[in-house]
């Protein structure tokens, strides 16, 4: 039997693009480390060929900024994809991506010169990381410290960019494009864990670091040098106004459909106790 195969699939989007595959009754395969329907690393080039096994479709994700000789691993999954039958493949990117710089640069690359239907999908910052991830222990410990200033970001829901790579695993009229996925409106980070502070009784605020902070901070929490400074570099964008930092229409564009507010995902998640310790 044909099938989807989820990269991630355990991941924040990975495992909604499962859900509304499966809901829609679409055969569906997960790949991951460790909890997934079939084990996979993508830095394990013999854990590809089970995983792809009887897959048509492929949504493809990058785990880690990868620099050097790793950059170049999505292009040869996307070879041995497409050699084992894969005909569309969509990749989570990031918006800064366009830039030969960007870490995934090389993989928007790859997908597009795959020879196979592709997708790509640009979201901005997640509003999930304030609940499920990266800054999720901030606002439980009630300061959330980043090198964002005021900058304003147009957050975007993970069911939303979920809901398009389903679209675009399935439907024929995706082909070809990218996606800047945005959230309705830009916030700052201020107004983000204030809006959520309010919704869970909780005094929560966002206390702005120097990139070189920022970097020191993350290295001493132990990530490595070269990913803080990369993560740095990413978030000053934000303080800056560069790119990304504006709403767009392209979940409307391949949903028919507004994105989803900011505030909806703050009261939805106060609501299933995400900030409860």
């Amino acid at each position: 039997m044909t099938t989807t195969l989820i990269l991630g699939g355990t991941g924040k989007t990975g495992r909604r693009v499962a859900h509304h595959l499966r809901r829609a009754g679409h055969p569906v395969r997960t790949a991951a480390r460790t909890g997934g329907d079939v084990a996979f690393d993508l830095g394990e080039p013999a854990t590809w060929a089970p995983a792809l096994d009887g897959a048509v479709a492929a949504y493809v994700v990058e785990p880690a900024l990868q620099t050097g000789a790793g950059r170049t691993r999505i292009r040869r999954f996307a070879e041995a994809a497409v050699a084992a039958g894969a005909r569309r493949l969509v990749l989570l990117s990031a918006p800064a991506a366009g830039r030969p710089e960007h870490p995934l640069h090389d993989a928007e690359q790859a997908i597009r010169e795959s020879g196979a239907e592709w997708t790509v999908l640009r979201p901005n910052w997640f509003a999930q990381n304030f609940s499920e991830s990266f800054w999720r222990m901030g606002i439980l410990d009630g300061t959330l410290y980043l090198p964002t200033g005021d900058g304003r970001a147009p957050f975007i829901d993970a069911e939303d960019i979920a809901e398009v790579a389903a679209a675009a695993l399935t439907g024929d009229r995706h082909h070809g494009r990218t996606y800047e996925l945005t959230g309705p409106r830009a916030l700052s980070f201020g107004e983000a864990v204030a809006l959520i502070g309010a919704a869970t009784g909780r005094a929560v605020r966002h206390v702005d670091l120097t990139p070189e902070t920022f970097t020191e901070r993350q290295i001493a929490a132990g990530v490595a040098p070269e990913t803080a400074r990369l993560l740095a570099g990413v978030l000053t964008e934000v303080r800056e106004g560069g790119l990304g930092t504006t709403p767009t229409g392209d979940v409307e564009l391949a949903l028919g459909r507004p994105p989803r507010r900011f505030e909806d995902y703050v009261t939805e998640a106060a609501a299933a106790g995400r900030w409860r310790r």
